[in-house]
């Protein structure tokens, strides 16, 4: 295949202040995905990933650890980099920001901001808030709490570094207006531009004194480097930039990035402060940075106080790596956040994995084993059905390509399994039960296996990027290899008289529910009593101050929306006339809500909470336009609104005054 050039993708550098769950986990697979098919297409990819190390939170942690901050971010790198290891992530670097080299690398590039006058040095006074390492003025506020996680700010005043981002504001909108592609999906550009660029950027603070946990400044060794401004440039850094004109070939060859995969909640710091930096030092900015949505937990934030967090190496013992990898990039929506549960994964497995594609794979190993001792020969004896497979098989990796280049890679992986989904109609079409009744179908049943085998090696080689392990299993027991894209287009390169293996094996076992169910709840267990001998080991002023902060909760504040975005949503009182717990499910209960003259019918996941019985009758506030899903294979056409306490605790949202079933809530 020929080498289309470079290709450079970074992840988001992972915080180590603990244990990544499956959420924080899903951009390395995605990013892993992309890089994978990038080298297929014939990309020289270099892939880079890590750990982002420094900062005042992880100053803290170390303490109540009781070891040093270097000696806890070894721990939990080590952790976060064997998660990697673990998901088979094929990348290139992993940088640590604690490496020797990029510390030298972010003093030079502080001081040569500083002398060009882009750095200069004041004292701030506002609010900060600790998660985020983040001042903020009260304007900037949102009911009094951090505008990026809502959580409480204190006032704090400290000298400081400030980088003067207003001089380049007009670059880069200037930039973004012309490079439309530079900020995905849209709609986090639009947001990036209405509520930071537009109003007008301050200076951000870029330097502190109240810890000692980072890069030191070199020439003003009371201040070290803002964590955003020392994180960020590990994009450049790893790769053999030098803020003294020593950059590596390295460097040269693939900077600028073509993509920056990061959540969407860090959008700012990548769309904004990086590019701006970035410009200060004369160099490229990058092609894209895409903002992808966030994976969670029965569609609620995970919580280790809640019982509700996933941990992938979890996940992997049970369901396997390509299972989990599956999971995660197939259910992920485009811009919209994703949902993830035991049941839902283990579902998925047996429809997909174990039906679609395992039963498939064994199926036809097993016809050719018992029908022509394992010899697959191409006779030549074609009819109807084949002329429709090969054309699905044979355009299924231009539909993939154009997919993977608008970064719809949920939408590539269905391509795949239409390739899968076709063959097993085939086989209902052609019966090959049938013809081997027949010894004049001798050819024609030699045929439709050759055709078979074929169709599956062409998914096979598509499926390499999302599920290396399984596509490399099936490739094995073809007794063949996995094929270049450029070779995909054309059916019927498999050797004809090739054999495959007479010993085919299980790829993917059906899973019994109610043996994933028990997994979930002994997990679930043993995670609530950590959480709770964690309660039970804290001192009596912990408690204290813990209960005191119990009286309000704080919950991660989402992206603004407009009053026009807002109406979009229609809530109504609905009143629940039947209630019912769904089979497959300890967790939720199938609601029939009257609202109006309609009655839908609506899943919650409120059966630790409630019982059917307490639910009938209840007047509730119900999201009614909220597209319809399926859980634990029921049907659910709207939302019943909840709050939720500190501890994991719902209460229905309920109208205050009696409301007729139906009336509009404003």
């Amino acid at each position: 295949m020929d080498n289309k050039g470079k290709y450079y993708l970074t992840t988001a550098i992972a915080y180590t202040s603990g244990k990544p769950h499956i959420g924080n986990n899903y951009e390395i697979v995605l990013a892993d995905s992309i890089a994978r098919f990038k080298r297929k297409e014939g990309y020289e990819v270099f892939f880079q990933t890590g750990t982002d190390e420094h900062g005042q939170k992880i100053e803290l942690k170390a303490q109540e650890a009781g070891t040093t901050p270097k000696e806890f971010v070894d721990r939990v790198a080590g952790i976060i980099q064997g998660m990697c290891d673990l998901l088979n992530i094929s990348y290139d670097k992993f940088i640590r920001t604690t490496d020797d080299y990029h510390e030298a690398q972010v003093q030079k590039i502080f001081k040569r901001l500083y002398k060009q006058g882009d750095i200069y040095k004041g004292a701030y006074e506002g609010m900060y808030c600790t998660p985020c390492e983040s001042f903020w003025t009260e304007s900037q506020l949102v009911d009094g709490k951090c505008p990026d996680c809502g959580r409480e700010v204190k006032p704090a005043k400290e000298e400081a570094y400030f980088f003067r981002m207003s001089k380049y504001a007009d670059r880069l909108i200037q930039h973004i207006n012309e490079h439309p592609e530079f900020i995905q999906p849209v709609a986090r550009k639009n947001e990036m531009m209405n509520n930071f660029l537009i109003p007008g950027l301050q200076d951000l603070c870029v330097s502190r004194t109240s810890f000692k946990w980072g890069v030191p400044v070199d020439f003003d060794p009371d201040h070290v480097v803002y964590v955003w401004l020392d994180a960020l440039t590990n994009y450049i850094t790893g790769i053999g930039y030098d803020a003294e004109g020593g950059s590596t070939e390295q460097y040269k060859k693939f900077w600028p990035a073509d993509l920056h995969l990061i959540g969407k909640d860090i959008i700012r710091f990548h769309t904004i402060y990086w590019p701006i930096f970035l410009m200060a030092l004369g160099e490229p900015l990058p092609k894209q940075v895409f903002g992808h949505p966030w994976l969670m937990m029965n569609s609620g934030k995970m919580s280790k106080s809640r019982g509700n967090v996933i941990y992938v190496d979890d996940l992997v013992d049970f369901f396997g790596v390509d299972a989990v990898r599956y999971y995660m990039l197939h259910e992920m929506p485009f811009e919209n956040d994703g949902n993830a549960t035991w049941e839902l994964i283990a579902e998925r497995t047996n429809s997909d994995l174990a039906n679609t594609l395992g039963n498939l794979v064994n199926r036809t190993i097993s016809m050719s084993n018992k029908y022509f001792g394992g010899v697959v020969a191409c006779k030549g004896a074609e009819e109807g059905p084949d002329q429709d497979l090969k054309a699905v098989a044979a355009g299924a990796c231009k539909k993939v390509t154009e997919k993977m280049a608008q970064l719809r890679v949920a939408d590539a992986l269905t391509e795949i399994f239409a390739v899968f989904k076709r063959c097993n109609k085939y086989i209902d079409e052609t019966e090959p039960w049938i013809l081997a009744k027949d010894e004049a179908k001798a050819d024609r049943l030699s045929t439709v296996l050759y055709n078979l085998v074929e169709g599956i090696c062409i998914g096979a080689s598509l499926l390499q990027p999302f599920m290396p392990g399984t596509a490399e299993r099936i490739a094995a027991q073809l007794n063949t290899g996995l094929r270049e894209f450029d070779e995909l287009d054309r059916f019927g390169l498999y050797e004809s008289g090739s054999k495959v293996t007479d010993r085919p094996e299980i790829l993917f076992a059906r899973l019994d529910m109610k043996e994933v169910e028990k997994r979930d709840e002994e997990l679930t267990a043993a995670m609530l009593a950590a959480v709770s001998a964690e309660g039970e080991a804290a001192s009596a002023e912990e408690a204290a101050d813990k209960k005191e902060e119990a009286q309000v909760i704080d919950v991660e504040a989402k992206p603004e929306i407009t009053f026009e975005e807002f109406g979009k949503l229609q809530f109504q009182v609905g009143e629940i006339l039947s209630c019912e717990a769904v089979p497959k499910s300890r967790k939720l209960l199938c609601s029939q809500v009257k609202i109006g003259s309609q009655i839908k019918q609506i899943v919650s996941g409120i059966r630790p909470h409630y019982s059917p019985e307490e639910m009938a009758g209840k007047k509730v506030v119900v999201l009614v336009n909220l597209k319809p899903a399926r859980l634990a294979g029921v049907l659910s056409e709207g939302m019943i609104l909840c709050a939720e306490d500190a501890e994991g605790n719902l209460a229905l949202v309920v109208p205050e005054k009696e409301m007729p079933a139906g009336a509009e809530v404003m």
